[in-house]
């Protein structure tokens, strides 16, 4: 199976990379060589490689800045997935997809299915989800994941800013009413190969197995409640900190330009039942990413 890996040097495709060589021949061009920001760039590379899956890591994920640049935010998100699942449509070849929590608007506390409503509250959230609408009426073998909270020991994210924050401040003030589950990088890559294993050769997602997906790990927290334990696990491993107060604000003393959804748990009936994974509890899944970012300071 040849396989086409988008956003290789992103948190998530860094972490698929090597996995997906356990399918398939899998390539991995660069940005510029692979620019979703330019759709002839996406079209030639298509064309050239010819994916019989596509495999789309990449993103615009600046949600802040995205409220200013939507239509970068829209190319990125919405019009390349198009041409990929367009391309995938007419060339017989599948789409695995990765999307967000912020396609819902974070309002209630029932955790999130696949089939509930979307209604995002920001435009990065927009663009994502005009990118899932976009695949699914490509008529595409497609699969969308959804994630929430996606965290690792590279990249920019917000377990390494905790980090960062801590070392250099003595007090952080982080807020604790936004509810979501952390999902680190090296899981979801893991329990997505572990779909893709389920399927074997031949057109992929059809039937009941396509659509949307939500995968993330067992639990909640807030961000407040993300950040103890970040900086606990910090602690256990000697890793050096200055910060000695951690203070939980509502997120109306920490306003942003883009609003966040407050409830961004999700449903993981689908991916247990149908997919037979069963997900590691949120605390236990950031123990690995805490080993990896001490070993490497250690290293330096």
């Amino acid at each position: 199976m040849r396989i086409l890996l988008s956003g290789a040097t992103g948190q998530l495709g860094r972490a698929l990379h090597g996995n997906l060589t356990r399918l398939g021949e899998v390539s991995a061009p660069t940005r510029a060589a692979f620019d979703l920001a330019v759709e002839e760039s996406v079209r030639q590379t298509l064309d050239a490689l010819r994916p019989d899956l596509i495999v789309n890591a990449a993103a615009y994920t600046a949600v802040d800045r995205a409220e200013e640049e939507r239509d970068a935010a829209q190319q990125i998100n919405a019009r390349a997935p198009a041409i990929m699942a367009k391309w995938a449509a007419a060339h017989g070849s599948a789409i695995l997809h990765y999307s967000t929590d912020y396609v819902f608007d974070g309002k209630g506390r029932t955790p999130w299915k696949e089939s509930d409503q979307t209604d995002p509250v920001n435009a990065y959230g927009a663009t994502k989800r005009a990118g899932e609408i976009a695949i699914a009426e490509s008529g595409a073998a497609h699969l969308i994941v959804r994630t929430s909270w996606l965290y690792d020991a590279q990249g920019a994210n917000f377990a390494r800013t905790i980090l960062r924050l801590a070392r250099e401040r003595s007090e952080l003030r982080i807020i604790d009413d936004q509810i979501g589950a952390p999902t680190p990088a090296w899981w979801l890559a893991e329990a997505s190969i572990r779909i893709l294993q389920q399927f074997g050769d031949g057109i992929l997602f059809e039937g009941r197995r396509g659509g949307p997906l939500h995968a993330a790990p067992e639990g909640t927290t807030s961000w407040y409640g993300f950040a103890m334990a970040i900086i606990d696990g910090a602690r256990e491993r000697a890793m050096p900190l200055s910060v000695e107060k951690i203070v939980p604000i509502p997120t109306s003393e920490y306003p942003t330009p883009a609003a966040r959804p407050e409830f961004s748990v999700f449903d993981l009936s689908r991916l247990r039942t149908e997919f037979e994974i069963s997900p590691p509890h949120w605390r236990d899944a950031l123990a690995p990413v805490l080993d990896d970012i001490a070993g490497k300071a250690q290293n330096s």
